[in-house]
């Protein structure tokens, strides 16, 4: 528990006069106006409590945060601002940080791109991040990482809250309104516009609050060890940058509608121009150039400039200067021989669920026997199917089953695709007895 005020009590009271209430759970029946903290409307919530701070740029201002962060109690709020959509790489340009006794800070990452010493004094404490699994790998670019955490929203999932955003929680379970509309704003700028750092200071505001909302919803419901287990799986993982793919270049929006292995080339020989010029810049690729526009010249493909020009997508003038780039490397893949072309990857995994019918018809009524258990287990718990048990698991799952199906050889294989002890423990037997043949049927 957080050693700070909750602001949800003091909404509620303000407005009722009424002493605090536990939280509404997640589908909560009808209830008076003195046990609801959002009665009466949502506060809306325009400034954090002590102001906005001026962001940290300089060793000693960092020092400064650290000690007052060393000296502060209880769970520490953080999140982070990236330029998804501006910016090839996905480091953190701003990040946010509250603590009980500590108050706010907004740390710039760019002059300050090592937070080791931060790390230090509060790693022992509870993080609680909103969506954690979205910051910690850029968090951990700068030396943060978590020994404990506490993710809101998927708390949230696991409660079986419907709408699980920040600001859709905050308001119905502490009763204040918060603003999103700085979510997709470029946050390389600098300097930072002061709206956009109030925006940034109200997102750590309310995160110790709502974490102590959701747990003891999640305690309620009997959820505690789910989303211990759940948390403790992101402290290992999260981290992690994402997995490169062999291919990237195949996730080009609207290449399926491109045709045949060298209208292929085309589409990856252009894709690779794009993200070298992109990682030069540090430039989303999309703001290079436009998937569409790939799409239409490895369609049409244009032998000349001006022909190159009348497609959608190349009539700016940025991508109007890279011409010849983009000439260059049609004529890439004009010149490669057969043999150099794209092949059809091997596929990892099973197939498509659509195509399991005419691929192995038993396979496919296994999937809908699984699926069957995974839904109707997650109903009777309040939970979304995909949070009791990844999708591409239970594909795994009924593609290659055990060759001897029983509790424990399922079990085994559901831990090796990584699931939790408490979803094993959920699907087990249903799931075991949904693999075996049905019993033949009499004529």
């Amino acid at each position: 528990m957080t050693d700070e005020p909750p602001l949800r009590r003091r909404a509620a009271e303000s407005r009722t006069g009424n002493a605090p209430h536990d939280p509404p759970s997640a589908r909560p029946e009808p209830a008076d106006a003195g046990d609801d903290p959002t009665a009466g409307g949502p506060v809306p919530l325009t400034a954090p409590r002590e102001g906005t701070p001026e962001p940290v740029a300089t060793q000693r201002e960092l020092d400064e945060v650290v000690a007052r962060f060393a000296a502060g109690t209880g769970p520490v709020a953080l999140d982070a601002e990236r330029a998804s959509g501006y910016r090839y790489s996905q480091r953190a340009y701003l990040v946010q940080l509250r603590r009980a006794g500590a108050g706010t800070a907004l740390v710039d990452p760019l002059p300050l791109p090592d937070l080791t010493a931060l790390d230090e004094v509060i790693g022992e404490a509870e993080w609680v991040l909103h969506a954690a699994s979205q910051d910690l790998p850029c968090l951990a670019e700068l030396g943060l990482r978590p020994r404990r955490l506490f993710d809101t929203e998927l708390a949230a999932r696991l409660a079986g809250f419907e709408r699980v955003g920040l600001a859709a929680l905050t308001e119905q379970l502490l009763g204040f309104s918060l603003e999103k509309h700085h979510s997709a704003a470029d946050w390389s700028t600098r300097p930072l516009p002061e709206s956009w750092l109030t925006y940034a200071a109200l997102d750590v505001e309310l995160l110790t609050d709502l974490r102590d909302a959701l747990d003891a919803e999640l305690t309620r419901q009997g959820k505690s060890e789910w989303a211990a287990e759940e948390f403790a799986a992101l402290v290992r993982t999260g981290a992690r940058p994402p997995r490169v793919r062999a291919e990237p270049w195949r996730r080009t929006s609207g290449i399926h509608r491109v045709r045949g292995a060298r209208a292929q080339a085309r589409v990856r020989s252009m894709w690779y121009a794009r993200d070298q010029i992109a990682a030069r810049r540090d430039a989303a690729p999309g703001r290079v150039l436009p998937d569409s526009a790939i799409i239409a010249a490895a369609e049409l493909d244009p032998k000349d400039e001006q022909t190159l020009l009348t497609l959608p997508g190349f009539g700016g003038r940025s991508v109007r200067r890279l011409a010849r780039t983009w000439l260059a490397a049609l004529d890439d893949a004009r010149q490669l021989p057969d043999d150099a072309l794209p092949v059809t990857p091997a596929a990892e995994g099973p197939p498509p669920p659509h195509r399991w019918a005419e691929r192995d018809p038993v396979a496919a009524a296994r999937l809908v026997r699984c699926r069957e258990v995974v839904t109707r287990v997650a109903g009777e718990h309040n939970l979304p199917p995909e949070n009791l048990i990844a999708p591409d698991s239970v594909r795994r799952l009924a593609w290659v089953p055990p060759e001897e199906i029983t509790e424990q050889a399922v079990a085994d294989t559901l831990r090796g695709f990584n699931a939790r002890e408490w979803q094993i423990r959920l699907l087990l037997p249903a799931l075991a007895e949904a693999l075996q043949p049905p019993p033949p049927t009499t004529p």
